[in-house]
């Protein structure tokens, strides 16, 4: 019995929690207020045709009453933490799916269930208990179902598909509504003759196993309501720690240019000491109209000092770029490892243990009064735009960061 917890629309509700004049009207997150892209909308948004992706100028097209709202991500993911915490009430087995969404294993605990309807409705109770918030709820056998489940009745909806009878549900769904089949994996499903999930059975599972192997043959199991993955309540080791950002149109100034990444290599840096984690090696990238600028560069000893980050960002500048527009840069740490696995004669000189000490005192204080409370000169010019919350975002762990 898996249960899969999806939250109403959840970042424009807590916009309406927090400020109850903005309920039942139709409201646009945006990332901060020069920011151009729906993050995500309100119902009443959505009633006008208004969609997560839209730019702001088109959706105020269709609806000249739409209220932009900046986004606030440090109040979202407080709210979201307090969610999954108590989701632990209702069994120990739970996996964070993301920011707004939970899947709950209740196989062991069904000696002490009375229904699936039940725990369900106990479940939504609990949440609007913790939060003032509704979510809605998808109950089946396997993740897959009960995630398409969680959707059909939204919002405040609650869909219980029996295993049985989960083959029979999504016989007539279209395979690119199941969550992991984008339309890559759509286009070669059709190529096939897969359009439903029906017409899976028309073809061998060992042909998605040849194209995508394992994730493959998954996906031949999921349109029959029989997705073997479990519950997954163990957080991963991070394979990167990275931060992007996407910048103004066609920047070409190199100072600017030069900022953004800076603030990009302090927050990776940051994020790698508060985990004690350490890398040598850096994919550090700039985009323009015509693609990435990148390399994938190496320091002379693992670090987590965000000026030693900088001064690959300098190299890649120096050396690759040519005065193009950009738009978007990227900094990510790669196969982060912990600290001190393994000591070199050239290690801990006294200018490492001035900067570890520096750093160790700037962490303190940006953990008591705010990210970059303390940091180079040039950041205050850093953009205004407020960080967004990780796709692989956790209340706890290597992943819990905005």
């Amino acid at each position: 019995m898996i249960a899969l917890v999806d939250m109403n629309s959840f970042f424009a509700s807590i916009e309406q929690l927090d400020q109850p004049e903005l309920f039942g009207r139709p409201i646009a997150v945006t990332n901060g207020h020069q920011g151009t892209c729906i993050i995500t909308c309100s119902y009443e948004a959505r009633y006008w045709g208004i969609k997560t992706g839209m730019r702001l100028k088109q959706a105020k097209k269709l609806c000249p009453e739409l209220i932009q709202r900046p986004s606030r991500p440090k109040r979202y993911a407080e709210i979201s933490t307090r969610i999954m915490h108590g989701l632990k009430n209702i069994t120990p087995d739970v996996e964070v799916y993301s920011v707004d969404e939970a899947f709950l294993d209740m196989t062991h605990c069904q000696k002490i269930i009375k229904s699936p309807e039940t725990v369900a409705k106990e479940i939504k109770e609990l949440i609007f208990e913790l939060s003032d918030l509704s979510c809605s709820i998808g109950v089946s056998g396997d993740k897959t179902t009960a995630k398409y489940a969680a959707k059909q009745n939204k919002p405040d909806g609650l869909t219980i598909i029996p295993p049985e009878k989960a083959e029979e549900a999504l016989q007539a769904v279209p395979v690119t509504e199941l969550c992991g089949i984008a339309k890559g994996i759509g286009g070669f499903l059709n190529t096939h003759g897969v359009y439903t999930c029906g017409d899976m059975k028309k073809i061998p599972i060992s042909l998605l196993g040849q194209r995508f192997g394992n994730p493959g043959r998954r996906i031949w199991l999921m349109a029959q309501g029989k997705d073997p993955e479990n519950i997954a309540t163990c957080i991963a080791g991070p394979k990167s720690i990275g931060h992007g950002k996407v910048m103004p149109p066609n920047t070409r100034d190199k100072q600017t240019i030069l900022v953004y990444l800076q603030h990009m290599s302090e927050k990776v840096g940051a994020r790698l000491r508060r985990h004690d984690l350490q890398a040598s090696r850096f994919f550090i990238g700039i985009r323009s109209q015509y693609g990435w600028i990148s390399s994938k560069m190496q320091t002379e000893y693992p670090t987590n000092d965000g000026q030693q980050i900088m001064q690959l960002c300098h190299n890649l500048i120096d050396q690759q770029w040519h005065d193009q527009g950009i738009s978007q840069i990227q900094v990510t740490a790669m196969n982060p490892r912990q600290c001190n696995q393994q000591l070199s004669l050239f290690e801990n000189s006294q200018q490492e243990i001035s900067c570890n000490n520096k750093n160790r005192i700037m962490d303190a204080i940006n953990q008591r009064y705010g990210d970059l409370t303390i940091a180079p000169a040039n950041l205050l010019h850093r953009s205004s735009m407020p960080d967004v919350i990780a796709p692989a975002w956790q209340p706890h762990g290597h992943r819990r960061t905005v």
